[in-house]
């Protein structure tokens, strides 16, 4: 029986009370900002108005971790995402919420390199590692980052600057993208597909991924996350599945906000796995 790949990848057909959702978390991402102590709100990374990254710090020279939206790399904004710092800046984790250009104004082949620049820029200010996370699109972005050999990109940075990643209902193998009417924006056809799929990439061994999804998600996207942690176990990174009981696409999430979710508790240990690598 042919997969409905539309019905399949469309999460806000999926949860009908996603403008609560998303309502939501603006809000409390405002109130987020607005009481965050030390925060560095709008640091530019690159030259266009998106290109920016709101930093939360924890204290000085904690673990760093970079957190990557979604809304298939065409909508949404950093600024809807700050509180999901919470849960690790309460555990002592500086977060960095980045943003990006979005499609189809730019190819996702331009924001994966967006993210790299957003990360040696993080690099650059902090000379640390970081742990990449990610939610949805930014689940992708997240797992691009950890399969990247960083001496490739830049000089100055260690070939695994970002060494883990922690991605929340991600997609990783995007061939099924071009088959449906999110493709208009995302502009794919099969080579451009593959290409940006970190699933074929070849993963430096070592790395560590995380792939997470909600429990209530489509059969696809719980076959993305099983099948990326698959092929990077082959190529020796070290790879978590995970699903989470009671959530949705849009809810999975929402447990960073919690410094005593398993989650978080999750995120603080690979943060500080990356921490405690010699540079």
């Amino acid at each position: 029986m042919a997969i409905d790949y539309e019905k399949e990848y469309d999460n806000r057909g999926r949860v009908k009370e996603h403008p609560e959702i998303f309502a939501r978390n603006e809000r409390d991402a405002a109130a987020y900002r607005a009481s965050a102590r030390g925060a560095e709100l709008g640091l530019s990374y690159g030259p266009t108005p998106r290109q920016y990254i709101d930093l939360f710090p924890a204290k000085q020279g904690s673990p760093l971790a970079i957190f990557i939206h979604g809304g298939w790399w065409r909508t949404r904004d950093p600024s809807a995402y700050s509180h999901f710092a919470a849960g690790p800046n309460a555990r002592g984790i500086t977060v960095a919420v980045a943003g990006y250009d979005l499609c189809p104004q730019v190819s996702i082949a331009t924001i994966i390199e967006e993210m790299r620049a957003a990360c040696l820029y993080l690099w650059r200010k902090k000379r640390q590692r970081i742990l990449a996370i990610g939610h949805s699109a930014g689940g992708h972005l997240a797992a691009c980052m950890a399969a990247t050999d960083w001496k490739i990109i830049a000089a100055d940075a260690p070939a695994d600057l970002v060494p883990a990643a922690y991605a929340i209902s991600g997609v990783f193998d995007l061939a099924p993208l071009t088959q449906i009417s999110v493709n208009a924006d995302l502009r794919l056809d099969d080579k451009s597909a593959r290409a940006c799929s970190p699933l074929y990439w070849r993963v430096p061994a070592g790395r560590m991924l995380d792939a997470v999804v909600g429990a209530l998600e489509s059969s696809e996207f719980l076959r993305q996350s099983r099948t990326v942690v698959e092929a990077w176990r082959q190529a020796k990174a070290q790879t978590r599945y995970e699903e989470i009981a009671g959530t949705n696409h849009f809810t999975v999430v929402d447990p960073l906000t919690n410094p005593e979710s398993a989650m978080t508790k999750r995120v603080v240990e690979l943060a500080q796995q990356v921490a405690a690598m010699a540079l």
